[in-house]
């Protein structure tokens, strides 16, 4: 029998007509009903979005349909970066595991049984140390329903304590440590800049987390499940977000198909690494080449 349900953390900060969106999706699903939630709300960073931060206050304080709803509001402006990484770090010492989204996430019917299951059959393969509910428009076509590949996805995902553990936001740290071959490996063949989200933290172009979580991972030779089909749809790229430009090359149909057979290979499904680096490859034709070059001159910069 499954243990206790996952928590399930949504973090908030001024998308009133995103937010709905991504409440009204998670309260139709499976599951929904036993869940607890918990939202944090970060605090208005200045007064242009300070009417907007309170509709959404008053908004979450209104929401039913889960086993609990609990309500964090943060008292002073935390950024999208720290709130998570409190968030997270907090429910997970308290519960072991832990389920995320953002407000501007909609999920299948079905996201919060697969997250669940996900979580119970891998609680004791500790390589195994993200699980996703996102999943690029890459070609499926001769996948198996779930696969593990090396990046994590933070747009709706999962994980445990004993994974949680070793997340290390430390910029200085992955400039050491990272050669070119891993640079190569963290980027799927250089096909995605991965690794040039570590140097913009550096420099203070950004001040983000997940690729910090990836970079975690990566060096414990940690695995992050994908599912064939995504369980999750990023509402959030048109231009309002945090960190989100405008575009539908991400565009997902979310599957309404359950269950589904978890791998038991645990290993890096090397066919579905090669059908995402072709994907990245074709939304972006030579940025993978801008990006080699510029990794180079930093790799330069930093070992000579």
């Amino acid at each position: 029998m499954m243990d206790k349900l996952a928590p399930v953390v949504i973090f908030v900060y001024n998308r009133l007509f995103h937010l709905q969106q991504t409440i009204e999706a998670l309260k139709k699903n499976e599951y929904a009903e036993k869940s607890n939630v918990f939202i944090f709300s970060d605090y208005a960073k200045d007064r242009t979005v300070e009417k907007e931060v309170k509709e959404v206050r008053n908004y979450i304080k209104s929401i039913k349909g889960f086993n609990s709803v609990t309500i964090i509001e943060r008292e002073k402006n935390y950024g999208l970066a720290a709130n998570i990484i409190d968030g997270v770090t907090n429910l997970i010492k308290k519960y072991k595991k832990v389920i995320v989204l953002e407000d501007d996430l909609v999920t299948s019917p079905y996201f919060l049984r697969y997250m669940n299951d996900a979580l119970e059959f891998y609680k004791n393969e500790n390589r195994v140390m993200h699980i996703s509910g996102y999943m690029y428009p890459i070609y499926n076509e001769g996948l198996p329903d779930t696969f593990f590949i090396k990046p994590t996805s933070c747009w709706g995902w999962a994980t445990w304590e004993r994974a949680w553990r070793y997340y290390k936001k430390d910029v200085d740290f992955y400039l050491r440590v990272f050669n070119r071959q891993m640079i190569k490996d963290f980027n799927l063949n250089n096909t995605y800049g991965y690794y040039s989200q570590i140097i913009d933290n550096k420099k203070g172009k950004i001040n983000t987390w997940a690729i910090f979580w990836y970079a975690s991972v990566y060096l414990r030779n940690g695995l992050s499940l994908h599912p064939k089909e995504s369980f999750v749809k990023n509402i959030g790229h048109d231009g309002k977000g945090v960190h989100c430009s405008k575009t539908n090359v991400f565009d997902v149909k979310l599957t309404q198909k359950y269950p589904v057979e978890f791998t038991k290979n645990i290993e890096e499904n090397i066919e579905a690494r090669k059908r995402l680096e072709q994907y990245f490859k074709s939304i972006k034709p030579s940025f993978y080449k801008r990006f080699f070059n510029k990794v180079n001159k930093v790799y330069k910069l930093l070992r000579l």
